[in-house]
This record gives C-alpha cells, structure tokens and sequence, in this order.
C-alpha cells in the first residue's frame, strides 16, 4: 500500500512515540516491584505509559506462580486469558482509548461469582467442574472498564464459615502468619491482596466475610449498603444477606473499584436504583464536623487486649479528625449462631439453594458445610422465617435512627486475632467472637469498612471498623481515607518466603 509523505509522517512520528513510550515502559518496570504498587499507582503508571499492562500483568502472575503453593489463595489461575486481555488493553491505550482507572489493572475474583467461559466452584467438589455461560454483573462492569481477570480466589465452600480452612481445594493460609486463618469466607481474595498477587479483588460479605479476612490480612474491605451493588450471577448463601463488596490495600483504591461495580441493576430484584456519587472524590472530604458513635456493648466487651489497645489508640486519632467521639447505643442481635435471623434466614435461604443437590450428592459436600446446611435449616417452619423477615425489616428501619446523633459509628472489626488452622473445628469456625462485630451490620445492610489500625506484637494486623447510614458510603470513605493519611499502618506488608 503507498503511503503519502504527510501520512508517513504521521506515522513515522507515532512509531517513534511509541517505541519512546515502551522503553519508558520497561525503564520503569526494571526499577519497580510493579505488584507492590497500590491500584492508583499501578493506573497513574499505565496512564503515564511508565508501564504496560501486559507488565503489571506479568509481575502479578509470576507473585501467584511463586507464592500460591504456599498461601492457596488462587483455585484458578487466568494466565493466558489474562495476557490476552493485557495486549488488548495496551492496544486500546496506543489508539487513545482510556476506559477509565482500571483499565489494564488485574483483579482477581472470588471464585462464588460466575465467569464465562472459566470454571466457578465455590471451592466445592460439586461444582469442581462446572463452567457459567454468563459473567455475573460485577464481572461484566470491571471487564467494562478494562479491568483484567488474573483468576478465582479460593474461599470457605459456598461462603458459609469465617475461616477458609473448609474448601475442596484445601485451606487459604493468612500472608502474615502461614499457621493461621485469613479469615472467611473471601480468605482467598484478602490473601491475595495482602500479598500483592493483584492489585485488588472482589468478595462476598454476608456476615462479615469481607471485613474479617480484611481485618485479618491487613488490607481494607467494603462491605457496602445492601443492593448498593448486585448480586446477580454470584451463587448464594443467603439472599436476605449477601452483598457483594471490594479488598483493596487502600482506601483510595477500595473507592476507585466501588465506583466501577456499583450501581441499579434492573435484573437484580435486591439492587436499588440509587444514584452513584464519585467514590473517589468523596475521599476529600473534610472530616471535622462529622459525629462520631462507639456502641461499647457488645462490640467493645471482652476484647483482646492488644486489639483493645489498638482501637483505642485508633479512637484517639479519630478525636483530632472529627467534631467528637462519644458513646452511642444501637439495637442488638444476637451472635450469628443463637440468632434468629440466622437461624430463620441464613439457615433455610442457604438451604433452600442447596436442598436438590444436598439429597442427590450429599457426599461432595465438606462435611462441615454439609452438617450446617443441615442443622440450620431443619427446624425452621414457615411462620419462623416469616417472624424473623419482618424482624429484619424492623431493624433496617429503626436502625436508621441512630444516625440523628451522629453520622459514623466506629467499632473493632474483629475481637480476637485469627487462630491457627490445624486445630480448628466446626464449632470453633462458628465462634460468635469471630463474627459478632461484623454480623450485625451485615443484618443492618449499612455500608461497613476494615481499615488496619495497628498490629499486635506477634506481628498479626488489627482492624477498625467504619460504618454508615444506608447509602453513606461516601461519608465512610471520606473518615477511612483520612484515617489512613493520618496513620502508616497500611504502608506495611507481610514478608513472604517462596512456596
């Protein structure tokens, strides 16, 4: 084909642009760790063309490559379809075409939310093989904005247990302290995030099972409003209760992936057609005369002392962001295993999903998993799930009521530090002290976010939790983000050895 002079021009100075462009690419990614690089940098760098995505790419599998065999967070790995999607991405970025802040950034997914094409087990032997024909919602909107799936993360079987020690695929070990939990049910995701095998992932919280794990990993977990996010194409635990929510390793790039995954969707009968602010704008948000509220009973009763002195010192930070600090009280629920609402709810919905294949395969189950189904569900009659809907139903509603006296309340994200796995057990899994802090809010359906807030001295990180009225996100975020400027502790990162 003849080329004009001005044509050849033209192109002769894009070929030198570009070719300026990749060496700035690998000049930048020869002096990086690029997989330690926030979600915000890594999408400043792409911007910028200091980096491809076929290069943040690359370094975040060759961290799954080298530290998977040890902390068994991924049950799939992506690699080829990653890749391809990151030539994609930098093809498009060369042309001028910029999707937005996750365009060329690799996620991962916990492996309960269905993917076309790729194989989504809820790390269950019964669906060890089965393969979706259809992305879930959230996965069609981060493909949308150009984000590049590195795999599924392994996760407590069908989400039901805090621990991710009960999985087909054998348990997810905590980055910090291999001997321990990481925390359930999205333990794969907070794993990975935690030690920078994607720049961000995804989880399911239907009672605490994003805030825990971030608790325990050290990063953050969203766990937002109820129907602020749809849950459509993610298999479920309880419809009354799930949500869908991200893990980031900092506020600010927890806000950037709300943004993209957030929003109506008209096929979802839970989602709500509420408008979407800029998450990421709100970070900048004075924060001096929000209302703070510490409900002490049950949240603050009984705490580890090193968890105790670490929200403390949190407190204290919080008085010199905020108008004030003061004690609040909100209506209490049981812990998950005496309450009715898990009981009456939880139990039936989880089983009502699982019943057919419970009677025709229930050997493929984990026993564990098996047994709850079970034991939480056999019991319950019509007018008990009734009760406990409308009781649900009462308390979103009075639960808004708090929020006259201030606009945050503020508690630990967990009680304890995760325990080790080999001696866990069922009952162990279901120790109210795990997930009384986190449950609640998940009943609530108010927008709740784990941000680290100090470490023990056996080195395990400590969590602080944010939570707002119904659709406040922006204002959690805003005190999150401010929180986070003000403290280093999420500036620090395990320190991992090869599997």
């Amino acid at each position: 084909m003849t080329i004009c002079s001005y044509d050849r021009r033209t192109f002769l100075v894009a070929a030198v642009g570009a070719a300026a462009g990749l060496a700035r690419q690998s000049a930048f990614a020869q002096s990086q760790d690029l997989a330690a690089l926030t979600l915000k940098g890594a999408s400043e760098q792409l911007r910028r063309r200091a980096v491809s995505a076929v290069e943040l790419t690359q370094a975040c599998l060759k961290r799954i490559e080298t530290h998977n065999p040890t902390l068994n967070a991924f049950i799939t790995v992506t690699a080829e379809q990653a890749l391809a999607t990151a030539r994609e991405m930098d093809a498009e970025r060369l042309r001028g075409r910029w999707r937005g802040p996750l365009h060329g950034i690799p996620i991962a997914l916990k492996d309960n939310m269905d993917t076309a094409g790729i194989r989504t087990t809820a790390a269950s032997e019964l669906f060890r093989d089965r393969v979706p024909s259809e992305d879930a919602e959230v996965v069609r909107r981060l493909k949308t904005a150009g984000a590049i799936l590195v795999g599924k993360t392994n996760l407590h079987e069908f989400a039901y247990g805090g621990s991710s020690t009960v999985s087909y695929f054998g348990p997810v070990r905590n980055p910090w302290a291999l001997e321990r939990i990481p925390g359930g049910s999205s333990g794969g995701s907070a794993a990975a995030t935690a030690a920078n095998l994607c720049f961000g992932s995804l989880g399911t919280d239907t009672a605490g099972s994003v805030r825990m794990p971030a608790s325990y990993c050290g990063i953050v977990g969203f766990k937002p409003t109820y129907g602020r996010i749809s849950n459509r194409g993610v298999i479920p635990l309880s419809w009354t209760l799930d949500h869908v929510g991200p893990l980031c390793k900092t506020v600010e790039d927890t806000a950037l992936l709300l943004g993209v995954i957030a929003g109506f969707d008209a096929l979802e009968p839970t989602s709500m057609d509420m408008r979407v602010p800029d998450y990421s704008r709100a970070l900048g948000t004075p924060t001096a005369r929000l209302r703070v509220g510490t409900p002490r009973t049950p949240f603050f009763d009984n705490l580890d002392p090193e968890i105790e002195k670490a929200v403390n010192a949190a407190l204290d930070v919080l008085r010199r962001l905020t108008a004030s600090v003061q004690e609040v009280q909100i209506p209490t629920i049981a812990p998950i295993g005496a309450s009715p609402i898990h009981r009456a709810i939880l139990g039936p919905e989880a089983f009502a999903y699982h019943s057919e294949w419970l009677a025709a395969s229930p050997e493929k189950y984990q026993s564990p998993t098996r047994e709850r189904l079970v034991t939480f569900s056999s019991p319950v009659t019509q007018q008990d799930y009734v009760r406990a809907r409308h009781q649900c139903d009462v308390l979103r509603r009075e639960i808004v009521k708090v929020f006259a006296a201030v606009d945050l309340v503020v508690t630990p994200t967990v009680a304890g530090p995760p325990t080790t796995i080999e001696p866990l057990t069922q009952h162990a899994d279901l120790d109210a002290g795990r997930t009384r802090n986190a449950w609640p809010f998940a009943v609530y359906g108010l927008p709740a976010i784990s941000v680290p807030c100090g470490f023990t001295t056996a080195g395990l990180p400590v969590g602080l939790q944010i939570i707002g009225a119904p659709f406040a996100e922006s204002t959690v975020l805003a005190l999150a983000h401010a929180y986070e400027r003000a403290t280093e502790w999420h500036k620090r990162h395990p320190a991992l050895k090869s599997g």
